[in-house]
């Protein structure tokens, strides 16, 4: 027979990825305590189940098996840059091959643009588009948002939207600083 703990584990195992958890909400489902349900929780995010976002809540992520010690993940972009997850929740568990800086016209900036890549933009609802459009994520800086629109084609998408209040030179920069220390740790763990 399992226990409680193994049956909450399973169901967040057997959710969507992208999909939001809540203690309550896993309660009510399997007629458990929430304490039960919230100890199941934090076990399923050590196991890198589930990921837990300031301002978002607690998001079914695709588990991580080995991966590149230098490469970020756009949900650890969101959390270095204290961002605020606008939309395509279900990509926030895929790296991040680069990043470019949204600093041209549309037609100039679309060259740059390939699938896995960051688009660091202010406030340009046209540059978000065209950035979802090529296959990449988008980070809002400025603390701005984006439309209803938008939102859902991240979600089709499946490519975050992330909003920070930042700007986009100290967000380039901690995305920078990041993948230095983890190539500098790779190497020391190699020496």
């Amino acid at each position: 027979m399992t226990t409680k703990h193994d049956q909450i584990i399973q169901y967040i195992m057997d959710l969507e990825i992208g999909s939001a958890i809540s203690v309550r909400k896993v309660a009510r489902k399997l007629g458990v305590s929430e304490g039960t349900a919230y100890r199941a929780i934090k076990d399923a995010e050590g196991r890198d189940y589930v990921k837990t976002f300031p301002r978002a809540g607690t998001i079914r992520v695709e588990r991580a098996e080995k991966r590149n010690i230098e490469r970020l993940t756009f949900a650890e972009v969101a959390a270095m840059v204290d961002g605020t997850i606008l939309g395509g929740f279900h990509g926030l568990s895929r790296t991040l091959a680069r990043f470019v800086i949204g600093a041209m016209t549309p037609d100039a900036m679309v060259k740059y643009l390939s699938s896995g890549s960051l688009l660091i933009v202010g406030n340009r609802e046209e540059a978000f588009r065209l950035a979802l459009e090529h296959d990449c994520a988008v980070l809002i800086t400025g603390g701005f948002r984006c439309g209803d629109e938008i939102r859902d084609l991240a979600d089709r998408k499946g490519l975050p939207v992330i909003s920070s209040t930042y700007d986009t030179f100290t967000v380039a920069s901690m995305i920078n600083r990041a993948i230095s220390e983890r190539m500098i740790k790779k190497e020391i763990l190699l020496v």
